[in-house]
């Protein structure tokens, strides 16, 4: 088995467990052939971003019991979609990341740099 690799070169860590996230909700941003989204940048939300990302069509802050999910709340750890989450860098409103959580693909879509510019406290 090959283990998933984050933007710094090492092992990927889970994002978060409650809620549980992920494409295939295990905790981690890990992705696959199916995963047309993309979700592999563990960002921690902002009320601003909820409020962005409902915007633009793709509410996460309302509860949606029939698909098991809590709806989010300002500081849970999510798998964001890359595009998703470089459309808000473009807009000035991306949420924070956890680096060792945000699974390489994300360099597909953002650089290294916009990361790290937007990563909050290792381990935290």
């Amino acid at each position: 088995m090959v283990t998933s690799k984050n933007v710094l070169g090492s092992a990927l860590q889970p994002c978060c467990m409650s809620p549980v996230t992920g494409f295939y909700r295990n905790g981690s941003c890990e992705t696959g052939p199916t995963d047309y989204g993309t979700h592999v940048i563990c960002a921690q939300v902002t009320e601003e971003f909820l409020r962005y990302t409902k915007a633009q069509g793709n509410d996460l802050s309302t509860p949606m019991p029939a698909y098991d999910f809590p709806g989010l709340k300002a500081g849970d750890r999510w798998c964001l979609c890359a595009s998703r989450w470089k459309e808000a860098l473009d807009d000035g409103i991306a949420p924070p990341v956890i680096l060792e959580s945000t699974h390489s693909a994300a360099l597909n879509y953002v650089s290294i740099e916009d990361l790290e510019a937007h990563a909050i406290g290792r381990g935290s």
